[in-house]
């Protein structure tokens, strides 16, 4: 007996493209053209093709280094940074207000405590919280006092936790955004010394890329976003394209060898977009500089696919 098979499984939603083209935050420069080589690749017209209406909000204005001063050597253009991010925070606000999905395109990984600066604002009002899950090669727990490169991209998670450096962590006027016991790391392989000591401290969740060899991608994903969502109004999805492995992901700010595979990553944005928990999602760290063919940018885009909600059948 034959059954119906329906195609169309996918709930429409209302998404807005925010690019931030920001590189203050370390550096090897070329991330800032990372929201063109997505837009590039298609992602508007590709997630239409699945039903969501969509709307690009153009770029977050950003000052370019050769604009500026340093700043402290232990965190650099770290004013600038805070000032871009607390743009970035305000306009993640409004797209909630507007019941859009913030769809954030970077820009190194500083831009993330903007984004989700203006995640838990918009759900604070209704005195909910949110969860993060914080998918890379690197923990970006880094603090001013314990970054041996003083670049900001490895900063903030620790700012998002109440750690410094606090000028970024006090968008709004409240730290921490996130709880540590909503808070999970996954896929990381590369963690500076005095870092591991951060993320000890700090009470988050890791999953490593070992615990994923071991336990496999699904039930790393399955019990991180448990965690993420334990009391929560839900979780952001914050994806840097290094958590990748290289040989998929050539062009991106710090490639590490032993990442996720190109389907590992599949599937971990399969079950995001199965938990149909995901309140707003970003993609950073693309670097067409360095990418081949725009290889990192088109994946990038296709992983957004997958996290809202395209399957194979």
């Amino acid at each position: 007996m034959k059954t119906n098979v329906s195609f169309s499984s996918i709930t429409p939603k209302k998404i807005r493209v925010i690019g931030v083209p920001l590189d203050l935050g370390q550096s090897r420069r070329g991330v800032d053209m990372g929201p063109s080589a997505v837009r590039v690749a298609g992602l508007e017209a590709r997630l239409e093709a699945l039903g969501h209406v969509v709307e690009d909000g153009g770029n977050v204005a950003v000052a370019i280094p050769e604009q500026k001063k340093e700043g402290a050597a232990n965190a650099k253009y770290l004013k600038e940074i805070t000032a871009t991010c607390t743009k970035h925070a305000e306009l993640v606000v409004k797209t909630l207000e507007a019941d859009k999905i913030p769809l954030v395109l970077g820009g190194d990984h500083s831009v993330a405590a903007g984004t989700v600066a203006g995640v838990a604002e918009f759900y604070r009002r209704k005195e909910q919280k949110i969860g993060l899950i914080w998918i890379d090669a690197h923990t970006d727990i880094n603090t001013p006092e314990t970054s041996p490169s003083g670049n900001v991209h490895g900063m903030p998670l620790a700012a998002l936790l109440g750690l410094g450096p606090s000028e970024l962590g006090d968008i709004f006027g409240f730290s921490p955004k996130i709880n540590p016991e909503n808070c999970v790391l996954v896929g990381i392989r590369d963690v500076d010394a005095i870092e591991k000591e951060n993320v000890r401290k700090s009470g988050i969740h890791v999953f490593t890329m070992r615990d994923i060899d071991e336990r496999g991608m699904r039930t790393v994903m399955e019990e991180a976003l448990r965690i993420a969502g334990r009391g929560t109004a839900g979780y952001h999805i914050s994806l840097d394209m290094d958590w990748v492995d290289p040989e998929d992901a050539p062009g991106v700010g710090t490639p590490v060898w032993g990442g996720a595979t190109y389907r590992e990553a599949h599937l971990a944005m399969e079950i995001i977009a199965d938990h149909g928990r995901m309140l707003s999602f970003e993609i950073v760290e693309v670097n067409p500089v360095i990418d081949e063919h725009n290889q990192t940018a088109d994946l990038a885009v296709e992983l957004a696919l997958s996290a809202f909600g395209k399957k194979i059948l």
